[in-house]
């Protein structure tokens, strides 16, 4: 195996410096350029997109047809989710997907599976009320409360897009 001729000089030569900066004799102080050329470059300026509240959106799949109540169902739904998690309604999305073949418990029965994804507000409370909230507007469909599964998701900013961006930036 061939070295370079150089390399036991470069490893003196590092050895060496590296001796130098943990002596006292080397100052970093003395020894470093001006503060000027460490300086930390400025954060570019934060998007607005950051602040606003974000989204909750829920996504609802039933077995029954909810027929001409599924739009008056789904502003409902819109509403409760904007009061309970305190963000506009304006940013809130409800999707509902009623009439699928489903079954639960091995069933075919009047059922609900969704989710519902918000950047925070997802906790104990909120969720009940909302869980609550959904239950009692199925339930004169059919969809009976024990028959309703919803999973909370808290998504974190990067993770959710709008606008051509994500809520991070």
């Amino acid at each position: 195996l061939m070295t370079p001729p150089y390399s036991s000089s470069l490893l003196f030569i590092g050895v060496t410096a590296c001796s130098l900066i943990a002596s006292s004799a080397w100052s970093p102080a003395v020894s470093r350029p001006s503060s000027a050329l460490y300086s930390t470059p400025p954060k570019p300026a934060r998007d607005p997109i950051c602040d606003a509240p974000g989204d909750p959106s829920m996504v609802l799949n039933l077995s029954v047809s909810l027929g001409d109540q599924k739009v008056p169902v789904m502003k409902a739904i819109s509403s409760v989710m904007s009061s309970t998690l305190g963000k506009p309604e304006s940013y809130v999305a409800v999707y509902v997907n009623d009439g699928q073949s489903m079954i639960w418990g091995g069933e075919e029965t009047a059922c609900a599976v969704g989710c519902m994804y918000s950047l925070g507000g997802i906790n104990q409370e909120s969720n009940g009320k909302i869980q609550k909230a959904v239950s009692e507007l199925l339930k004169p469909h059919g969809v009976e409360d024990d028959r309703i599964y919803i999973n909370y998701f808290d998504i974190a900013r990067e993770n959710c897009g709008w606008s051509s961006r994500t809520f991070a930036g």
